[in-house]
């Protein structure tokens, strides 16, 4: 186990003393939150999308990274990049679709 830096020292102290107090979200922030995420998940429509097989393949595997189905994470990138809440995240793969072909 990594040692603690000072910020999680004091946490953790905060913690044990009982210094911490949950803010639970309001009935009305509760509502608002439920409605966001029946929306986000409500899929109504189909498309078709034809992707090269590097990115394809790219895409596979940041999906397996994150421990979901491809089809989803399509979706949710999709999702986040509508609503503007897209954040590219660093992987620790190498793309295959920027590696250069012999020839």
């Amino acid at each position: 186990m990594k040692k603690l830096d000072t910020y999680e020292e004091e946490l953790l102290a905060a913690y044990d003393k009982g210094e911490l107090k949950s803010n639970s979200p309001s009935q009305a922030d509760l509502s608002k939150f439920k409605a966001a995420a029946t929306a986000t998940f409500l899929k109504d429509r189909r498309i078709n999308i034809r992707l090269s097989t590097p990115d394809l393949m790219d895409i596979q595997a940041r999906a397996l990274e994150e421990g979901i189905p491809y089809q989803t994470f399509i979706a949710s990138v999709l999702h986040k990049y509508a609503s503007g809440r897209l954040v590219e995240k660093a992987s620790n793969l190498s793309s295959r679709s920027t590696k250069r072909r012999p020839g």
